[in-house]
This record gives C-alpha cells, sequence and structure tokens, in this order.
C-alpha cells in the first residue's frame, strides 16, 4: 500500500476478528515503528506486546466509563502499551534543551503514528487510546520508574470498517509565509 493511500484510509477499529496476528506481522508492525525519528536519536520509546487474555482485560479496566476502545481492548488478539523512557528526548548533554520540556511525548507520537500506518497496510486494525488510568496501567504491566505509559492500541484484523470522518480544509489548517495567509 503507498504510504500517501495508507495515510488516507486508515481508520480507528473498534471491533476485531478472533484472528490471531502471527509474530511475523507483528515484528513488521513493531519495525516500522523503530524506524521513526526521535530527538536526538534517543529512540526513548518502549512497546510491551500483550496477548494474555486476562492482562489484556485488565488494562481494558482502566479504560473509564465511556472509553468506546473497552471492548476493542478485549477483542483484539495483541495490545501493543507504548511507554516513554523520561529525561532522554529533548535533552542534550544530560540538560534540558528544549523550550517544550521532555520531547518523549512527541517521539513516541512519531513512533505510535508509524506503527498503526504499518499495521493499516498489513490489513491490521489499530484504535489509539490515550484515555486511561496509567497509574493502573504501569502498576499492571510492572513497568519501572523513569518510564511513563503514553498510549495503547489494540491491534488485529477489522471486524468492520468505518467511514472516514470529515477532515478541515487544507486552506483552514495551512497558511503561507505568516499565520493566516491562504
Amino acid at each position: 500500500m503507498e504510504v500517501q493511500e495508507a495515510i488516507k484510509s486508515r481508520r480507528s477499529i473498534r471491533k476485531y476478528k478472533p484472528d490471531p496476528v502471527d509474530d511475523k506481522t507483528l515484528e513488521l508492525v513493531l519495525e516500522a515503528a523503530r524506524w521513526a525519528p526521535s530527538w536526538d536519536n534517543t529512540q526513548c520509546w518502549r512497546f510491551i506486546v500483550v496477548r494474555d487474555t486476562k492482562t489484556k482485560s485488565e488494562l481494558a479496566d482502566t479504560l473509564p466509563k465511556g472509553n468506546t476502545a473497552n471492548r476493542a481492548m478485549r477483542q483484539a488478539p495483541v495490545v501493543i502499551v507504548a511507554c516513554a523512557e523520561l529525561g532522554k528526548s529533548g535533552y542534550l548533554g544530560g540538560k534540558l534543551s528544549s523550550d517544550k520540556g521532555d520531547w518523549y511525548m512527541f517521539d513516541v507520537a512519531l513512533a505510535m503514528q508509524n506503527l498503526v500506518l504499518a499495521a493499516h497496510s498489513l490489513g491490521l486494525g489499530t484504535v489509539y487510546i490515550g484515555w486511561f488510568n496509567e497509574e493502573r496501567v504501569t502498576s499492571i504491566l510492572g513497568i519501572p520508574s523513569g518510564f511513563c505509559v503514553l498510549a495503547m492500541t489494540p491491534l488485529g484484523y477489522p471486524d468492520h470498517q468505518p467511514r472516514p470522518t470529515p477532515r478541515k480544509k487544507l486552506p483552514e489548517i495551512a497558511f503561507y509565509e505568516k499565520w493566516g495567509r491562504k
């Protein structure tokens, strides 16, 4: 699948078939994440692959009531949890060098974007989840101090194909030379 097609056709998937995701396909998805750009090549991301039904259910329980991804977390054959090593990204020579603070959110988001696009190109579905109880996820997965949980996604074969959601027109979001200049 061509990159532009993958970007435009990827959708958040909340219903999955029970079909397993084989190790080779999973590795391709993780490889795509690994090749994302990062601040000073710090590669602060870490990914936890969860296949255990009980653990997936515990992770789903960390989502607040009303989060529509709850069922997807239980249904998909795999859940990937994205973490970040703190104090690396945005630092040079051990000192914070960015006025944006620790850059880890940017770096992990880039890696996750690669991951979800690669998954889609391989016929897999994902839904990017950021609304959950991080403290509980940290406890369930035994994540050490110095790391934080940023996102989770179920990963599996879609059992539905959502319609595209409307996007703003390019002139609403892109300006040329100065703010507001179309």
